[in-house]
């Protein structure tokens, strides 16, 4: 007995054994991604956006303004979406490839074209044999419920990211150009009162919960660009959370619970997405993608002149500037590191942070 008789099985087993990890791997990454109801971060999937995103970085980056990085940017999400099925599909063929290797196909070659065949439900290749048949079937269910998983979701994040952008906007109404916290205190305070818009807080605490949810569970969304240039999910809301620290720390005026309410919901939901890219799916934004960004926090002048603009709307503004000033950096404090972290991430435009 020669050396090549007995590689030769130990060769198939182990052929078999690995395609038989690759196809459940990738089966495995399928379901965690679009069926399992948690923010599960699924490593294959990291990899495919991670290296799609490089090259769209490396695109941005020849880019001289903003405007032309945007346009780059804003088809890296649909791009990587599409690409996430073709890799799935081609890891799964090169899975059925090894197993059908094992069972015995003379060659590489035809174990390929007979994979691609059944997983591709083309029917152009054949072989005898039940146990060969019965792998080129379960391929082919494979091939299908691959598809059938992106294509059923593919609706729902869309919708997801339709009432995201619905917020985005309304809120630039209310804020004004460029978007500014006073600006939105002046909306919210167009009746005379600041504690009457418990449903518009409503209505932006529900905001961050679907964000929480959505942004993690289905992670590519936050990558998906608002079709106005000039807008983003996170400067919204980072409008929304500077604004209610503003009213909690600038102005003596009652506050509501549904304010606060939002409040904690903002910071949490931010806080949430934000560890889910850092801890969990290990991502750092590209170094050479980092301007322009948001502000961390705006200057003591500028946060002197935006009581003066409250005081000037006859606003009842904290008569102990300095204290109001702490309180506003304490609470910022909460937020502020995942408004820049994601920021960054997303290459959100520049804006005030009043």
């Amino acid at each position: 007995m020669n050396l090549e008789s007995l590689l030769t099985p130990a060769l198939r087993l182990l052929a078999a054994a690995g395609g038989v990890v690759l196809v459940v791997s990738t089966l495995s990454a399928a379901v965690r991604s679009f069926v399992l109801p948690r923010n599960e971060s699924v490593r294959l999937n990291n990899y495919i956006f991670s290296s799609i995103r490089l090259l769209f970085d490396a695109a941005a980056s020849r880019a001289n303004n903003y405007a032309r990085r945007d346009q780059i940017m804003a088809h890296y999400a649909p791009v990587a979406l599409v690409t996430l099925p073709i890799a799935w599909l081609s890891l799964v063929s090169l899975g059925y490839t090894a197993i059908y290797w094992a069972l015995g196909i003379d060659s590489w070659l035809k174990a390929y074209e007979l994979s691609g065949s059944s997983l591709l439900t083309l029917g152009t290749t054949s072989e005898n044999g039940l146990l060969i048949n019965a792998f080129n079937y379960s391929e082919a269910t494979i091939g299908l419920l691959l598809l059938t998983l992106l294509l059923s979701y593919l609706p729902t994040l869309y919708q997801a990211f339709s009432r995201r952008e619905v917020t985005v906007a309304r809120l630039e109404l209310r804020a004004g150009t460029p978007a500014t916290s006073t600006h939105l205190i002046e909306w919210l305070n167009s009746s005379g009162s600041l504690t009457d818009d418990d449903a518009q807080w409503a209505d932006w605490e529900q905001w961050f919960v679907e964000i929480e949810e959505s942004h993690t569970s289905l992670p590519i969304l936050s990558f998906f660009r608002s079709p106005q240039p000039g807008r983003s999910w996170v400067m919204a809301a980072g409008l929304v959370l500077d604004t209610a620290n503003l009213l909690f720390s600038a102005l003596d005026a009652p506050r509501t619970r549904q304010m606060e309410l939002t409040f904690t919901a903002g910071c949490l939901s931010i806080n949430r997405v934000y560890r889910f890219f850092d801890t969990k799916a290990s991502i750092e934004p590209a170094a050479e993608l980092l301007d322009p960004m948001p502000s961390t926090a705006p200057e003591h002048p500028e946060f002197d002149q935006a009581l003066d603009d409250l005081a000037a709307l006859g606003l009842p503004v904290c008569a102990d500037r300095a204290a109001a000033w702490t309180h506003f950096q304490e609470r910022r404090t909460r937020y502020a590191a995942a408004l820049k972290y994601l920021a960054k991430l997303t290459m959100s435009p520049e804006t005030r942070a009043l």
